[in-house]
């Protein structure tokens, strides 16, 4: 059964693929506003960062989809970028398939959601927003094709500039964009205004207001979802390597990663291709490769460790999971863990896991692991409303949520807004 739903996967994909024409660029130049993403920028940060970092001063990590390690290491880009910088050999996503792993670089855990269906995560959820923010590190995410700012949709069907005179195309979807499914961020009235369209990432830019840890997503040919790696690899061409010469993008504390979100192969670990490049990497460096064990989890720790911050409690705090990028590790003190080969998890899970996230083996958001102490040293950080308590240990055997009535209070969805959507959890009963 699992074998024909990849065929099929991989059949839909291969055929988007098929019918897309060669990689077009929605603007004349990165840094070049267009009507092509809907709406131009209306304002700029403000920000006065007042934590400076160990290692670099600014961290931009640019997400790219579906694609296995071997694939993207033998394209012409990713060796160009690898020649500019720290090829991460052994980096691999957490789950399968898209949303969790996004959702997990963001909060430390994908909470049992096994699909890429709509979701909301309740406000006493804490994420790295409230670490970065604890310290005074500024923040942003910057979503290709998003209509405008603090948009909540589903997805969003725009005009097609790879096809001109083609039907409208869905260039936008949630579940790539993490910080809006945390209602800490999407439902807080500062906060919302920081999930920032291309155009702001230009003007921003240009007006010298970007912040210190920056999320981009592309649009869904652009980060090879509905194409290729070739495709995505033409985005990289037009839109990276110029601002990797660009002071206003990257000076001399810029760290900037490239990933994906996971591998094409789920039958096969899921290690995928991960890249550091930008001014703050050490130029002796340049062209080298890393083979210590990352994961998502390590984009949480090695900002934590570089910035002195608090942790979640979570997946950013299990030692070897969460290992520091190694030359920030080298400037921070931290210490990484190798785990012998029969301790390495498999990072391909295709299966349904307890948690608040699924109808199926539903349980409560359990407060996160209090004793932890993650790579910034500090304790844990919980947010108001949260139920400590309700530790992992004391969690309610998972129910299934699909064979209870329909009219129980532990369906509540009040932000359902697709037929696609699923809230599998009730506020109320959250921790």
């Amino acid at each position: 059964m699992l074998s024909a739903v990849l065929i099929l996967a991989s059949s839909v994909r291969l055929a988007a693929a098929a019918t897309a024409q060669g990689f077009a660029p929605a603007s004349t130049g990165p840094l070049v506003q267009t009507v092509n993403y809907t709406s131009f920028s209306n304002s700029t940060l403000k920000d006065r960062p007042t934590c400076k970092g160990k290692a670099f001063n600014r961290i931009i990590q640019v997400w790219l989809e579906n694609t296995d390690f071997a694939t993207a290491a033998s394209t012409e880009a990713f060796e160009t970028l690898a020649k500019q910088g720290i090829t991460l050999t052994n980096y691999n996503s957490v789950t399968h398939p898209s949303e969790p792993n996004y959702v997990s670089a963001i909060g430390g855990d994908f909470f049992g959601m096994h699909d890429d269906h709509m979701y909301h995560i309740p406000s006493n959820i804490s994420t790295v927003v409230d670490l970065l923010e604890d310290k005074g590190v500024t923040w942003a995410t910057y979503q290709e094709s998003m209509p405008a700012d603090e948009f909540y949709g589903f997805s969003y069907s725009a005009k097609n500039y790879i096809i001109p005179g083609s039907a409208d195309y869905p260039f936008y979807v949630r579940k790539h964009n993490p910080l809006v499914i945390y209602d800490a961020i999407s439902q807080d009235p500062k906060r919302v205004k920081r999930i920032r369209t291309f155009n702001d990432f230009a003007n921003d830019a240009v007006n010298g207001t970007l912040p210190q840890w920056i999320f981009v997503t592309p649009n869904m040919v652009d980060d090879a979802h509905d194409t290729t790696i070739d495709f995505a690899a033409s985005f990289l061409e037009y839109w990276l390597l110029p601002l990797l010469a660009d002071p206003r993008v990257n000076d001399g504390e810029t760290l900037i990663m490239v990933t994906f979100d996971e591998s094409e192969t789920f039958t096969e670990q899921n290690r995928v291709f991960a890249v550091l490049v930008g001014g703050a990497v050490p130029a002796k460096l340049h062209g080298t490769t890393d083979d210590t064990l990352y994961t998502h989890y390590s984009t949480l720790s090695t900002v934590q460790a570089n910035w002195g911050l608090k942790s979640l409690g979570r997946g950013d705090t299990i030692p070897g999971l969460n290992n520091v990028f190694a030359w920030v590790a080298a400037k921070t003190g931290f210490r990484n863990v190798v785990l012998p080969p029969n301790e390495v998890p498999q990072f391909n899970l295709t299966g349904v896991a307890p948690g608040a996230l699924t109808s199926d083996l539903f349980q409560p958001f359990a407060a996160p692991n209090l004793k932890a102490r993650g790579a910034g040293g500090g304790p844990v950080l919980t947010r108001p409303g949260l139920n400590i308590h309700l530790t992992v240990a004391s969690l309610p055997p998972p129910v299934s949520l699909t064979a209870l009535n329909k009219t129980s209070p532990w369906q509540m969805s009040p932000r359902t807004t697709s037929g696609k959507a699923i809230i599998p959890c009730a506020d109320a009963l959250c921790a």
